[in-house]
């Protein structure tokens, strides 16, 4: 296994202001703060950013604070995927001329394109950045479903290709993805797309892009480390936890997680709209929930 892509992705949200314009300073800390709590890599924005809510000149000025926040520690990754190959490109040869790693990259939606076109996409792409690429597989958001033959297929055509984050949930299909990664071709990690490490780690999972680590940054390193050493039975609990965890940082995602980080002192200001507000009700729940797993007690306070 390629050790420096194996861990836990930090996938940070995006502070934004008391005038909902992004707050590059505290965006600064966020990425600091990932990096101390042990993530490996860090990728941004994605859709815990409201990447669909930013606009480029904002896209652009993130990419370049997370290369000098990171400060070279951990690789960065910058998502520009959208509709448009020409689009995507235009944002990949910015991200990594400013010194980021690579780019994040889902398959074009909407115009349903065939595999060579879905191809001649990433290739046209990563051209474009000459950095590394993440493929990013959420055929439940984009009505396109990047295939087994196909991944085989940009491992062996596209040079930089280090990675795959799989959001369909479905084992079998992750099963088939990890199958692709071999002692020959051990440069090829693959990422659940959210904390379900249990059940990934052991068919070959590299590990997950995570939302939890903005809150529990401690609780995901340590379910990891119980998964990589095959120490099931404290990794099962530990999972447990995690999905009570996911099932409450889901619900109006993502602004409860911004609640919630601004609960653990780590304020980072509201969502932008279309996102829906978290309401009083939900508040009070998120506070009891994390009461209940005892996250207060547990997990670093402020950044």
């Amino acid at each position: 296994m390629n050790d420096a892509y194996k861990g836990i992705v930090g996938a940070p949200t995006t502070p934004f202001n008391s005038d909902n314009e992004v707050d590059l300073d505290i965006f600064g800390k966020q990425v600091n703060f990932l990096i101390e709590s042990g993530v490996n890599l860090i990728a941004h924005p994605m859709h815990i950013g409201e990447s669909l809510n930013l606009s480029e000149e904002e896209r652009k000025n993130l990419a370049e604070v997370l290369v000098d926040a990171s400060g070279g520690r951990v690789p960065t990754f910058v998502h520009v995927s959208s509709g448009g190959t020409d689009n995507s490109a235009i944002m990949a040869e910015h991200a990594t001329r400013v010194g980021n790693t690579g780019i994040v990259l889902m398959a074009p939606y909407h115009w349903a394109p065939k595999p060579q076109e879905i191809l001649n996409h990433f290739v046209t792409v990563i051209k474009a950045s000459e950095g590394k690429l993440i493929a990013y597989n959420n055929p439940r958001a984009t009505n396109v479903n990047l295939t087994h033959d196909l991944v085989a297929t940009f491992i062996e055509e596209i040079p930089g290709f280090v990675a795959l984050k799989d959001a369909t949930f479905h084992m079998e299909t992750f099963g088939k993805f990890c199958s692709l990664s071999s002692k020959e071709n051990d440069h090829f990690a693959v990422y659940t797309g959210i904390e379900h490490l249990l059940t990934s780690v052991p068919v070959g999972g590299y590990g997950c892009f995570s939302a939890c680590s903005e809150v529990a940054p401690k609780l995901v390193q340590d379910l990891f480390n119980a998964c990589s050493a095959a120490d099931y039975e404290v990794a099962r609990n530990l999972q447990y936890k995690m999905w009570r965890l996911l099932t409450l940082l889901m619900t109006d995602y993502p602004a409860t997680i911004k609640y919630c980080m601004e609960l653990m002192g780590r304020p980072i200001g509201g969502v932008r709209s279309p996102i829906r507000t978290i309401n009083k009700e939900n508040r009070a729940h998120a506070k009891s929930e994390l009461d209940a797993l005892n996250i207060f007690n547990t997990e670093k306070h402020g950044w």
